[in-house]
């Protein structure tokens, strides 16, 4: 340390003591926290929920913002009932890019895009072009590619697949069906099996990224479709299709920064670490990881902090943290003092995890807050915000403005 300082100072100052001119290249370090967090209520009147982040990374009251679309919920294929927490069975089901939030109206089959506010991250604002309708019904996941502009958006119900549209300055062009997937489903579809899972872009956005699940009771193999972004505007795209050995139920995925790898959680064992051809397309297993006593792991985050994943259960209450790498689990961490029964979707910003829980009848709906400043294995429970009268179990997605 004594000799790299020394080092800096020969170079600051010259060595006959006179300064000489130089340019960092260093990146600016990456902020502590974000600046607000973001899901949908996916209620009959859909709103984005802004909850704004203190400096300590806790967080505060915030706003519902109605979106003028409504949501919707899967039928749970056990109780033939409107399934809750779960609703949409997806995981990003509202993305940001740049000063804009796109949020998804399963029931109105449109996305909604909203401007953040400069003096206030809560506050969100309606583009003029307003909501933008996809023509087919039930989305539930959706991506943004800034690099591109382009806007994506998967539906899981009788015409299952993927819609893109071009975005510019936050508002949407006319969407266009760009893949088709035949599960076979109905309207609203019949969950969680069988469902389209998530959809998003590559590390470099070169590639687009669809996760299906599987239906093993049904025989039904789930997959992971890529297609080039060069060929969405095509007349005919064509994508590969791979169901990596080992998975059957593959659900919320994230993009290792730097790699061509995705970690993929998958309801019927755990989570896998998958390798995605750049001159293929196909995926292949790179390592896998069952976690015992689980009910239906299907959310993940990647932390830049910890550079390792965090996985959560909609019916076991713990968050797991494994490995960018191979999905070894690096740790466990008991949350069943909080009162909730599990947790759903997740995001990471700066030295803090983000957890939405569906909450109990006794506990109602909240927002778990991690530290993970002390990196890998190191994550504290923080705090339990509720968020009761601004989202309930119907609640899903989550997204953090940076």
């Amino acid at each position: 340390m004594k000799a790299n300082f020394l080092a800096t100072l020969i170079l600051a100052k010259g060595i006959a003591g006179h300064a000489i001119p130089r340019h960092s290249s260093c990146k600016p370090a990456a902020p502590a926290t974000g600046k607000a967090v973001y899901f949908l209520s996916n209620d009959a009147e859909n709103s984005i929920v802004a909850l704004p982040i203190q400096p300590d990374g806790t967080l505060k009251a915030g706003k519902r913002n109605p979106v003028n679309g409504v949501g919707s919920n899967v039928i749970d294929g056990a109780t033939k009932e409107p399934a809750a927490p779960d609703a949409l069975v997806s995981q990003s089901s509202l993305v940001i890019s740049g000063k804009t939030v796109f949020a998804i109206n399963a029931q109105s089959g449109s996305v909604t895009p909203m401007t953040i506010s400069d003096d206030d991250p809560t506050n969100l604002l309606f583009r003029s072009g307003g909501a933008s309708y996809i023509q087919k019904p039930f989305p539930n996941t959706i991506a943004a590619s800034a690099k591109n502009n382009v806007l994506c958006v998967a539906t899981t119900a009788t015409q299952a697949g993927v819609s893109c549209a071009g975005f510019h300055d936050g508002n949407i062009d006319p969407f266009r069906s760009v893949l088709s997937f035949d599960l076979g489903q109905s309207n609203p579809p019949v969950g969680p099996t069988n469902t389209v899972s998530q959809v998003l872009f590559s590390d470099d956005e070169s590639m687009l990224i669809t996760i299906v699940k599987g239906d093993p009771m049904a025989n039904k193999t789930g997959f992971i479709s890529t297609l080039p972004v060069s060929e969405i505007d095509s007349e005919c795209p064509h994508d590969t299709r791979t169901s990596p050995e080992g998975t059957a139920v593959l659900f919320g995925s994230q993009i290792i920064p730097g790699t061509s790898t995705l970690f993929a959680t998958d309801a019927s064992f755990g989570a896998a670490v998958l390798d995605i051809d750049a001159a293929t397309g196909g995926a292949s297993i790179v390592g896998k990881q069952a976690l015992d006593d689980q009910k239906a792991t299907c959310w993940a985050a990647y932390s830049e902090t910890t550079k390792s994943v965090f996985v959560t259960d909609v019916a076991v209450p713990r968050i797991v943290e494994m490995s960018a790498k191979d999905a070894s689990i690096i740790s466990q961490i008991d949350l069943s003092h909080t009162g909730d029964a599990g947790f759903i979707d997740l995001a990471a910003a700066g030295n803090f995890l983000y957890v939405l829980s569906p909450g109990t009848e006794a506990t109602g709906a909240a927002v778990i807050v991690l530290d993970i400043a002390g990196g890998q294995g190191k994550a504290k429970f923080l705090q339990r915000f509720n968020v009761e009268g601004l989202a309930g179990k119907n609640a899903q997605g989550m997204a953090i403005l940076q």
